[in-house]
C-alpha cells in the first residue's frame, strides 16, 4: 500500500481533532507522524504487508546482534506473529480516539498507535525501514540502592513490573521503555535520533504524559547508545553479563531520559 506525504501547506488535517498531532493520508486515510528533520520520513502504524519487508532485516548481523528478542533465522511464521501482536493494540488506540472524537479535551492514552518507520519515495510509494515503538518497561530488577547506585534486585522483579503496569493512565510515574531498529543501510543518517525524538515530543509526552523513559542498550552498541544521548538520555547502570541471548551471556548499559 502506498503512502502519499504532502508538504505542511498542502498535508489534510485530520477531521478528528483526538488525532492530534496525527496526520492523515488524504488517499488511505491512514495515520502518520512527519519526522522532524526528514522530508521524507514518517511512522505510521504497522500494516500485515510489511512482514516480507522486514523478514531481511532480521537475519541481518547488523540488526539481530544488537536486539534481543527475535529468533534466529527469522522466518516468515515469526513476521505473522509479530504482526499479530502489534497491528490489533495499534488499531485498538485508534478506535479508542475515534471514540473521543466529540470530547472537548484531547484525552491521555497507554499507546502510540504508530511506530513503523517508512522512507517516502519521489513518486509516493514508501518502503518500510525501521521500528520505534514505547511500552511500559520490563526491567523491574533495576532498583534504586542505599548508596543512591542503582543495583539489581531479581527479588523485586516481579513486584516492580507489576506495579509499573497496573498505574492509572497518565500516571506520571509510569515507566516506559524504547525498543528500536533500523535497516542498515540507513544507519548513520541520523534517522533513528530523530525518530525517537518526534515520538517523545509529538507523542509519548503530550498524549501519554511520558515522564520516564529507560532504554537497555548491548555493551558495544555504541551507535544506538548515541541516539540515546543524543535525545537528552543519561547512562544510570551497566549490567553485567545480565542476559542471556541466543546462547550468549551479554551486557546491558542502561539510560534514562526524565522531563525536565
Amino acid at each position: 500500500m502506498a503512502s502519499t506525504v504532502f508538504s505542511n501547506s498542502d498535508a489534510l488535517q485530520p477531521k478528528n481533532p483526538q488525532l492530534e498531532p496525527l496526520e492523515l493520508n488524504p488517499s488511505t486515510g491512514e495515520p502518520f507522524l512527519r519526522v522532524e528533520g526528514f522530508d521524507d520520513i514518517i511512522i505510521t502504524p504497522l500494516r500485515w504487508e510489511d512482514a516480507p519487508t522486514f523478514i531481511p532485516y532480521m537475519n541481518d548481523p547488523a540488526v539481530y546482534s544488537w536486539v534481543s528478542g527475535p529468533p534466529v533465522p527469522y522466518l516468515p511464521s515469526d513476521a505473522e506473529q509479530w504482526c499479530n501482536r502489534m497491528i490489533p493494540p495499534q488499531k485498538a488506540t485508534l478506535f479508542e480516539l475515534e471514540k473521543a472524537r466529540d470530547q472537548p479535551a484531547l484525552i491521555t492514552l497507554n499507546a502510540c498507535p504508530v511506530n513503523s518507520i517508512r522512507k517516502v519515495n519521489d513518486d509516493g510509494t514508501d518502503l518500510f525501514i525501521g521500528s520505534v515503538d514505547i511500552h511500559r518497561v520490563s526491567l523491574g530488577e533495576l532498583v534504586l540502592g542505599e548508596s543512591g547506585e542503582y543495583v539489581v534486585d531479581m527479588s523485586r522483579k516481579e513486584e516492580n513490573q507489576k506495579r509499573n503496569e497496573e498505574r492509572e493512565v497518565g500516571d506520571p510515574d509510569i515507566v516506559w521503555e524504547i525498543g528500536d531498529y533500523l535497516a542498515p543501510s540507513y544507519h548513520g543518517r541520523g534517522i533513528m535520533t530523530s525518530c525517537i525524538k518526534t515520538i517523545l515530543t509529538k507523542w509519548a509526552v503530550p498524549r501519554m504524559n511520558t515522564r520516564i523513559v529507560r532504554v537497555s542498550v548491548f555493551s558495544g552498541n555504541i551507535g544506538s547508545q548515541k541516539v540515546f544521548l543524543k535525545n537528552g538520555f543519561k547512562h544510570i547502570a551497566t549490567l553485567r553479563d545480565h542476559v542471556v541471548v541466543r546462547g550468549e551471556t551479554r551486557t546491558l548499559e542502561v539510560l534514562e531520559w526524565r522531563l525536565s
